[in-house]
Formats: structure tokens, C-alpha cells, sequence
């Protein structure tokens, strides 16, 4: 055997699991409703292995589809785990797939899991002296480590990490890696259900161990034992010995080493091209293979990219479904499971080399005369720009790109002179600002602040082809390369061939001449206006055209026009709490250690944050671990740990202030544009499932404001000079919203009376009266309201105001008492969710929840939870959207000079001249209450101020 041959072999499901849950917050689905967060995760895994690792030979062992020898031998072994979610069961025959398009072995043996297989195989290789990986998370296989063998686990962190001996019997605190058995024999296994013995955790099992050395040892001399352990361990002799059976891993599987037929060999390039299209993994495929294409029919009479498309969810459901109501296994890819040949339509990619086109570099005064009289007779005119960057305050025009008919598209070259780049632009200007045509784009926010910054106004109808997609597929990603190959099964020339792979070697569009970009250029502006031509087909197909024309769009013009405004940011006053913050950190600092004994360490480091709170002081006795074994000391964790030592709540206020300082109070300063002195920051109208706004550079939604230290950032945002900051926020509007779809007769009562909708939940549940309401009352009443609507649990209450969960048990059923249809709304919600795979906000914006049927309680529990709060969150993004725009019309149509600067979740801001206050405030006011009409009036609360604090 060859010295440098290197074995991998993979534990599949083990793998799957960890990828499917890694992305369960936020799943990736494809155009056809497929959940391929499973499937994703796994091959990133084994690409970064193949790279990372280079093994020689390799093979993935799966689970078999029947019991195994300790089923057999124990029903109740791995009965507590919950139903295996349809997403993974849909995925395994995929991937299986996969690995046999790389030329993987699939390693299966019936009656034996992963684990027998590749103990099986991995303890003969070592024999033999070959040094072999087994890659799992799964810490079972610590007792197979040996000289050659060793466990390659994921780590929770990202990375991997590799355990030999050493490592083993250091992570256990054992003597020999065997008595990793015999730990899992005496403390059990709660993710397999073997039992163990009763009331012996990790610590007395390692204490027990090395006492004993092995279980047989213990159970052979328990007279040495005293009290309740001795009596613990002779009660529970045969299932202690049992459970070692259970824990051990097979060495002698009917299944022998071949390492000819584990040699690495090339992938099948073109079968994992079939399945990475058809599974939409375009960065896959560009990372992983070779850029290569087949001709395709034309594009342009393309139609939705599959049967299901708009519809996802809305297939019945039968004995071949995923359970969840989304588009079965057996219809997207049955290809898959028999001679691998793939649609056609769907596997294979146009490029523009294969398409008879019509692109025109424009590039001199006569050619740009002539096609400016052309374009300016189109009704409708896609526009895109090149710049040089993607900052639109501060990117530099390039050149500017048309198209008014499939297959034809003009570029026109930007000088970099700003002079010579004026007077090209100015030239377009009848063209941009021509109300009679609607203007197309790809994120035409992005051009629309460009061209602005040339003085150029976008006027006319506007189609944006990445919000129209998202709101058809507010989940998916809606980027133009994505768009065109669902869309139009059309693959585009990627900016990385022009310019290069990001780092600090790539190109600027400036750079390239202007024969080298203008092909790109036409591209874009070619693609947007074909997949225009499909999109409108769809948003009125799907019935989503109102929130399309009415709400999304007519919000662009107000995004550009508040990101181009910017705000002022007072940098002295952030210099000052930066000082005093600083200074109280070292104070926090020097309290910490002298709680913490007096030892000095890394209070930035998890790892010894865990050591000093749960090995040195002993807080709690058993603390939460990751997978890699480090103890677990997230803010979530520490709060629930608040009350247990006084060092627990100055660690949090120490992270609390370092991300102040560094996310905002030390950063802000470095975001001012230095054209303009303000702050710009970007409005994403794509980005959240829920339809609300987000915002970036910087992210102006996480500022935080309830404590003090966090009301010291808003204090630094101030209005121009000769202005007042004028801050307006919807009052309590989701619990309005609620009262609105619940149709909830006291909830309703109590916003119409115009009582405080705390006191008067309060006072219901407590049964006094509304003036009897004490402090504490209200504040617990408070955490039901918000909690309720966002689908919290007794337990999830219970933690969050710190009470027994009988006593938020109590809470809740008498929130439920009080006001009985919001129970029933939220059951309908979920209902509704089940039958349609969807739930709505007023405005018709769906979210798709395909896993509200899963079988598996976790994940079926997440989108319970989504179905109840989306319309209800959805709904409140969609009246602030509406309210924006009727506000900005007010300004526009009665010249104001106040600026709208500032958008944050139910909350808009406004640097307003003296002379005006008095209108903007009755403007302002009126819109956001009138933007729409429920059963219970909507309500905004106002301030002013020399800076964004005072005036909220």
C-alpha cells in the first residue's frame, strides 16, 4: 500500500442532518419549491474535503433504508427522534446521485448503520497502515480512533477538526479512546435513546471510568461504590451492560476493504452539470466546473420556468408528496432515478454566443443623435448603467446600456472627465426624463441614484424586474444571472470575466476599453426587458399585480430620494461617547475579573468565557455544550443565567457596549460620504420574506433603543442646519393589525375606547380594574401581547419575563380568555397555511411556508409560528410602504424643502425647515393614519428634536 494514500470516508446522514439544520432559518428553495438546503450543505462539504484534504481514496456510507441489528435488538433505540423531515427524505435520493456523478463509492450494507460500515472499513485500513478520516460530527466515533485512524468532525464554527488519540481521551478525560463506550454506555445517548444509567451524567461517568477502566470492571466490583450511586448502578446492571452493546460500533461488517475500487477518480462533469442546473446551483457550477454550454431553443418565449411556478404550494398532496403540499420528488427529479439524462429545457443553458443578437456600441455624437431620435419614440425602454463600483453615491458612470426589443441593445461609453461625461449624459436626458415611456431594470434604484447624481431625473412608469420577482418569490434570491436561468434558461456573461475574481487584483469597468464591456452592457439591458416580458405574465397570472404597481414600485422613487439625501451625522458627539465608552469598558473589565477571582482572560472569547463561567465558578452543574464540546455562552444563554452570579450581567453589558463601539459609535464616521458629509445609507426593498424594508451600510434596524448606551447613537443623528428633526411612528400598529384580521370584539373595544391596549389586556387578565392596573401587571401584559403574536411558547415566556412557567402558562390562557378570536385567528392562520402552502398580508404579499405540514415537530413548529406573525408583520411593512409614498407625493407636489431621511421598521424621520413644521407635521401624520382603513383606527405618535433622540 502506497505510504501517501489518505482514506475519507463520510457518514452521510450524519452530514445531511448538520447541513439541512444549519440552514433552517433560512432554507434554500429553489424556483420549483424545492427545499435544497440539504443537498447544498452536503456537496459544499465534500467539495471543501476534496480541495482541502486531496484524499486518494474515499467512499460515503449511508444508513439502510430497513432496521438494523440494534433495532432489532431494542425497539426503543432512536424512537425519540422526531420524523425525519420530508425536505431530507426527498433530498437522500439526490445526493446519492451526486456522489455517484463524482465516481463516490455509496457504501451500504443492510441491518448496519454508517457507523458499523465505516467502523468496519476504517479499523482494517488502520491495520493495514493506512492513514484514514472518518468525517462525521458524531462523537461515537471517538472509540475507533486509533495510531492511523482519526475523526475529521465539522466544526460548529465552520472548518473542520482533526482527533487522534490524544485528542480523544483529552476531550472524554479517559485513559484509552475504547472508553468512549463505556462513557456512552454509563451516561447514554439522548440523540440515539440509549438509556444509560439513571442519574449518572458526564462528570461521575469519567469519574467512574477511571476508576474502573470499563464497564465490565464497575459492574464486577460495585461493592467499592457507596450511597445513592452504589444503589443507582446495581439497579440498573443490565441495562448499563446493554447500553455499552448499543454504543458499540461494529468492527466486523460483511463488508470488505477494497481500496481499488476507493480510489478518487475525475466527477462525471456533465451528469453534475445536469443535476446542478436542474437544482438551480449556479455558483456551484462555476465554482466546481468548467463554464461550458449547449445551444438552446430561443428564449424569449419562454413561459413560467416550471409547471408549479406561482403556485408552489398548491398541489395536492397524496402517498407521493413531500407531505408539505410542494412539488414531489418524483416530478422534478425523476430524471435523476433513471439513465440521468436530464430535460432538455432545463439542464441546458444559451449563452449569447448562440443567440442571432443586436448589440450596438454607440460611441461617437452621430451614432448617439441617431439612436437617441429612435429610443425616444419607445413606450417602454429597459436602462441600465456601468459604473465604477457598487456604492451608487459614490460609483462614477462608465457607460449607460438600452434595449427596446428582445435581441437589441445599444451601449453608450461614460468618459471618466466629468466635464465630457455631463455633456454625453445630458444628451440622454430627454430620454430618461420622458414621461410617456416606462423605464425597465434590474434594481433601477441603483441607476435611478446613479443618473441622479448627473443631474438626471428617471421619469415615467417604472418596472423593476428584481422586485417583481420578489414578490412573486419573496424567498428566493432575484439576481439577474439567477433570473435569466430560471427564467429564460439563458446563462449571461458573469462580471468576473471581465474584470476578474474579486481581491485586490481585480479590474475597475473603468479599466476595460469600451469594445471589451459593451456586449456585457447590451446583455443586461437585453435580459432585464426579456425577463420584463415574462414577469408581468406572471405578477398578473398570480394575481399580485395591486402590490406590484401600487406599493413596490411607487416606493422606489421615495428610497432614491431618501438614500440621496443622506443624514447628518454630529461625529463630535460620537468621538465623546466613544471616549466615555471606552472608559467605562476598562471599569466593566477590571469588575469582571475581580468576580471572576481575581484571574485576568479573553472576555471576547467564548471559549474562556465558557471555562471561567462553568469550570472555575461553577455556576450552573450542567452547562450547554456545542458540538465541539465548548460550552455554549450566548447572550441568549447568559440571560437565562442572569440571576445565578453578578459577573454573568457584567459580561453582558461589556458585549452589549464593545458592539456599540465598533458597529456604530466608531464606525459611523467612516461611513460619511465625503462628497456630501452625510451618511447614506441603502435601502434593500428585496431582501426580507416579510416584505418589510432593510437597510445596510449601516444597518439602521439593529440600532438598539431601549437601553441608554444605545440611545447615545441616535442622539449623533442630526437634521441640516436651519431644520428639526421630526421623528413619526405608528403606535402599537401590530397589535391593531392583529385586532384588525382577528376581528377580536374586546380587542377592538379596547383601541376604540382608546385605552392603553397594555392596561387594558392587564386589567382583563387579572380581572381588576383598568385603574387597579399595577406597573407589573401592564409590563407582563406588555410581553404578551408581542409574544403571543409572534407564536411564543409557555417555556419561550416564561424565559423571557424570568417567571415560572405555571405562572406564564396562566398568562397565556388568560390572554386566550380574554380574547378568544385571536386564538381562532391564530388556529385559521395555521389552517390556512396547511391547505394553500401560504398565508397572506391585507395587501395579498404571501409568504410560502412548504414546511407547515412536516412531519418533524421542530421544523413544522417554525413555520406555525411564521404563519401566525407573517400577515400580521407583512401587513404593517406593507401600510408604512404605502404611507411613505402618499407622504412624499405631499412633499413633491407642494415644493417642501423637508427632507425624508430616515426609515426604521414603524418609524420615519424628517429634517424639516422652521417655516414648515407646521405642515409636514399635519402631512405627515395624516398619511400614516390614513394609508389604511381597518376596524380599528391606525395611530401615529410624533416628536421634535435637535437630534433623532430627543424628537423620538
Amino acid at each position: 500500500m502506497n505510504s501517501t494514500d489518505k482514506l475519507f470516508l463520510l457518514d452521510a446522514y450524519a452530514l445531511i442532518y448538520r447541513a439541512y439544520y444549519a440552514f433552517i432559518k433560512n432554507p434554500r428553495i429553489n424556483s420549483k419549491g424545492f427545499n435544497t438546503s440539504a443537498i447544498l450543505g452536503f456537496v459544499n462539504t465534500l467539495e471543501e474535503v476534496l480541495k482541502k484534504e486531496n484524499p486518494t481514496h474515499i467512499g460515503v456510507a449511508f444508513d439502510p433504508s430497513g432496521p438494523t441489528f440494534r433495532h432489532e435488538a431494542y425497539e426503543q433505540y432512536k424512537a425519540q427522534r422526531e420524523e425525519t423531515p420530508e425536505a431530507i427524505r426527498l433530498s437522500v435520493p439526490i445526493i446519492k446521485d451526486i456522489i455517484r456523478a463524482y465516481r463516490i463509492p455509496i457504501l451500504e450494507v443492510p441491518g448496519y448503520e454508517a457507523d458499523d460500515v465505516i467502523g468496519t472499513l476504517a479499523t482494517e485500513a488502520g491495520r493495514q497502515g493506512i492513514v484514514t478520516y472518518m468525517m462525521t460530527p458524531d462523537k461515537d466515533y471517538g472509540q475507533l480512533v486509533s495510531e492511523n485512524v482519526f475523526m475529521y468532525r465539522p466544526k460548529h464554527s465552520g472548518g473542520f477538526e482533526v482527533m487522534g488519540i490524544e485528542e480523544i481521551k483529552a476531550k472524554f478525560d479517559i485513559q484509552s479512546t475504547e472508553q468512549v463506550i463505556d462513557m456512552l454506555g454509563l451516561m447514554g445517548d439522548s440523540s440515539d435513546n440509549i438509556p444509560g444509567c439513571p442519574g449518572v451524567g458526564e462528570k461521575t461517568a469519567q469519574k467512574l471510568v477511571a476508576e474502573f477502566g470499563s464497564i465490565e470492571n464497575l459492574l464486577a466490583h460495585t461493592d467499592r461504590l457507596k450511597g445513592a450511586l452504589k444503589t443507582k448502578v446495581e439497579a440498573n446492571r443490565e441495562m448499563i451492560a446493554f447500553s455499552k452493546f448499543l454504543a458499540t460500533i461494529k468492527v466486523d461488517v460483511p463488508i470488505k476493504l477494497d481500496m481499488n475500487t476507493l480510489v478518487r477518480e475525475e466527477p462525471n462533469e456533465e451528469e453534475l452539470r445536469k443535476i446542478f442546473e436542474e437544482l438551480e446551483f449556479r455558483t456551484l457550477i462555476d465554482r466546481v466546473l468548467k463554464k461550458t454550454g449547449s445551444p438552446l431553443p430561443s428564449s424569449s418565449s419562454s413561459a413560467s420556468p416550471d409547471p408549479y411556478a406561482g403556485t408552489l404550494f398548491a398541489q395536492p398532496t397524496d402517498d407521493t408528496t413531500s407531505g408539505n403540499n410542494a412539488p414531489v420528488q418524483g416530478d422534478l427529479f425523476a430524471n435523476f432515478a433513471d439513465n440521468g439524462t436530464g430535460d432538455a429545457k432545463n439542464s441546458i443553458l444559451t449563452r449569447l454566443e448562440m443567440l442571432d443578437v443586436d448589440y450596438q456600441l454607440i460611441d461617437t455624437e452621430e451614432k448617439r443623435k441617431k439612436i437617441i431620435q429612435k429610443l425616444l419614440t419607445k413606450e417602454i425602454l429597459s436602462i441600465d448603467t456601468e459604473t465604477t463600483g457598487t456604492e451608487p453615491m459614490e460609483a462614477e458612470l462608465v457607460g449607460m446600456s438600452f434595449s427596446d426589443a428582445e435581441n437589441r441593445a445599444y451601449y453608450v461609453p461614460v468618459p471618466a472627465n466629468r466635464d465630457e461625461a455631463l455633456k454625453i449624459v445630458n444628451e440622454f436626458r430627454p430620454l430618461y426624463e420622458n414621461e410617456n415611456s416606462m423605464k425597465v431594470g434590474q434594481n433601477i434604484k441603483y441607476d435611478m441614484i446613479v443618473l441622479q447624481n448627473y443631474g438626471v431625473q428617471v421619469k415615467g412608469k417604472l418596472f423593476d424586474t428584481m422586485l417583481a420577482h420578489y414578490v412573486l418569490q419573496p424567498e428566493l434570491r432575484h439576481n439577474m444571472d439567477y433570473l435569466a436561468e430560471i427564467y429564460l434558461h439563458y446563462q449571461t456573461i458573469h462580471i468576473d470575466e471581465l474584470i476578474g475574481a474579486k481581491g485586490k487584483n481585480q479590474k475597475n469597468m473603468r479599466d476595460l476599453p469600451p469594445e471589451d464591456v459593451y456586449r456585457y452592457a447590451c446583455e443586461d439591458a437585453d435580459v432585464t426587458l426579456k425577463l420584463k416580458n415574462v414577469l408581468e405574465k406572471e405578477l398578473k397570472e398570480h394575481a399580485a399585480e395591486h402590490l406590484f404597481y401600487e406599493i413596490e414600485m411607487p416606493l422606489v422613487p421615495v428610497l432614491v430620494n431618501i438614500e440621496s439625501n443622506g443624514v447628518r451625522i454630529d461625529t463630535e458627539a460620537l468621538k465623546q461617547s466613544s471616549e466615555h465608552f471606552t472608559l467605562r469598558l476598562q471599569e466593566i473589565e477590571k469588575e469582571i475579573y475581580a468576580l471572576a477571582g481575581g484571574e485576568t482572560f479573553n472576555i471576547g472569547s467564548p471559549k474562556q468565557v465558557g471555562e471561567v463561567l462553568f469550570d472555575r465558578l461553577k455556576i450552573v452543574e450542567k452547562a450547554k455544550k456545542t458540538k465541539t464540546g465548548q460550552y455554549v455562552t450566548s447572550e441568549e444563554v447568559l440571560e437565562s443565567l442572569r440571576n445565578k452570579h453578578a459577573i454573568i450581567g457584567k459580561i453582558l453589558e461589556y458585549r452589549g457596549l464593545k458592539k456599540l463601539l465598533s458597529t456604530y459609535i466608531d464606525a459611523l464616521p467612516q461611513l460619511i460620504n465625503p462628497r456630501t458629509g452625510r451618511i447614506h445609507t441603502s435601502f434593500n426593498q428585496a431582501v426580507t420574506a416579510t416584505g418589510r424594508l432593510s437597510s445596510s451600510n449601516p444597518n439602521l434596524q439593529n440600532i438598539p433603543i431601549r437601553d441608554e448606551d444605545g440611545k447615545e447613537i441616535r442622539k449623533a443623528f442630526i437634521p441640516d442646519d436651519g431644520c428639526e428633526f421630526f421623528s413619526a411612528d405608528y403606535s402599537q400598529i401590530e397589535l391593531r393589525i392583529m385586532a384588525h384580521l382577528s376581528q377580536d370584539k374586546n380587542m377592538i373595544d379596547a383601541f376604540l375606547s382608546g385605552y392603553d391596549i397594555h392596561a387594558a389586556t392587564a386589567a382583563k387578565i387579572y380581572k381588576v380594574d383598568i385603574n387597579d392596573v399595577t406597573a407589573d401587571m401592564r409590563r407582563k401584559a406588555k410581553t404578551a401581547n408581542f409574544g403571543i403574536i409572534y407564536g411564543i411558547s409557555v417555556f419561550g415566556l416564561a424565559e423571557r419575563m424570568n417567571v415560572p412557567r405555571q405562572e406564564a402558562k396562566e398568562l397565556i390562557d388568560g390572554y386566550f380568555e380574554t380574547y378568544p378570536q385571536v386564538k381562532e385567528y391564530m388556529d385559521r392562520s395555521i389552517q390556512v397555511a396547511r391547505e394553500n402552502g401560504y398565508v397572506e398580508t391585507i395587501f395579498h404579499r404571501k409568504r410560502f411556508l412548504p414546511d407547515i405540514n412536516s412531519r418533524n415537530a421542530v421544523v413544522r413548529g417554525y413555520a406555525e409560528r411564521n404563519a401566525i406573525n407573517a400577515p400580521i408583520q407583512g401587513s404593517a411593512a406593507d401600510i408604512i410602504k404605502v404611507a411613505m409614498s402618499l407622504i412624499y407625493r405631499r412633499l413633491q407636489s407642494n415644493n417642501l424643502k423637508a427632507k425624508m431621511i430616515l426609515q426604521v421598521h414603524d418609524e420615519l424621520n424628517f429634517s424639516v425647515p422652521e417655516a414648515e413644521k407646521e405642515i409636514i407635521q399635519k402631512i405627515v401624520i395624516e398619511e400614516m393614519e390614513r394609508a389604511y382603513r381597518m376596524l380599528v383606527p391606525l395611530k401615529a405618535d410624533f416628536g421634535w428634536g435637535k437630534n433623532w433622540l430627543e424628537a423620538h
